[in-house]
């Protein structure tokens, strides 16, 4: 029953995801500058993250009421999937988290939780908690400091920042700071030992590991 419950929730959240695309393809320019984007990522050297064995960098990161969570002493209890994502304004971000959300159960059954982080403001991040009604850990990241550590912080280039400008997308409000700084997304499964023992990072925000994947390694 949980094997089935798990292929029926992955199936939905994979429909999600591209129902998404499918309501909001880009037009030739957008996908040209998308484009663009990853190349200009990928010559930042940006988004290479940490590798299976690694030891996760410990970090200690206020929730979304201003109260500080540590890594460690959570390892303490148990193993934990590190979630890091843009921020509430990226709609695939909300898709991930959310997904998680539908299975956090099965994720506390099996003696884990779950820590996502953005260099969001705490403000923020409460509201996302709200809207969402997420039950897990969300992060402030103040400055991508500890995405830096992950191997993960990377800045928007020029033309990118103007876009996201032109959208309304004002990631100074959001994060509190003009830098313009984003973790690459990704997910990291770390034992109790603090070593990494899955995960994946991605330059292209649109690629998501499966939740069910990471339940699969908690287990």
């Amino acid at each position: 029953m949980v094997q089935d419950s798990i292929s029926k929730w992955e199936r939905s959240l994979k429909d999600e995801l591209d129902a998404f695309q499918a309501q909001n393809q880009m037009s030739p320019d957008a996908a040209a500058t998308f484009a663009r984007l990853l190349q200009d990522l990928r010559d930042q050297g940006a988004g290479k993250g940490l590798n299976i064995g690694d030891k996760a960098p410990d970090f200690t990161l206020e929730d979304a009421t201003g109260k500080p969570v540590t890594l460690s002493k959570e390892l303490a209890k148990g193993p934990v999937i590190i979630v890091f994502y843009r921020g509430e304004w990226c709609p695939y971000c909300n898709l991930q988290l959310k997904a998680y959300e539908r299975i956090m159960n099965e994720i506390k059954a099996a003696g884990a939780q779950l820590i996502a982080i953005s260099p969001q403001t705490p403000d923020h991040s409460l509201s996302m908690k709200e809207k969402h009604e997420l039950s897990f850990f969300v992060l402030s990241d103040v400055n991508n400091k500890t995405a830096e550590n992950y191997n993960l912080k990377y800045k928007l280039p020029d033309f990118m920042q103007a876009i996201q400008e032109k959208s309304g997308i004002e990631l100074h409000q959001y994060n509190g700071d003009h830098t313009f700084e984003l973790p690459v997304t990704a997910t990291y499964i770390i034992d109790k030992k603090g070593t990494v023992i899955a995960g994946t990072s991605d330059l292209n925000h649109r690629t998501r590991m499966e939740p069910s994947e990471a339940l699969k390694k908690v287990r």
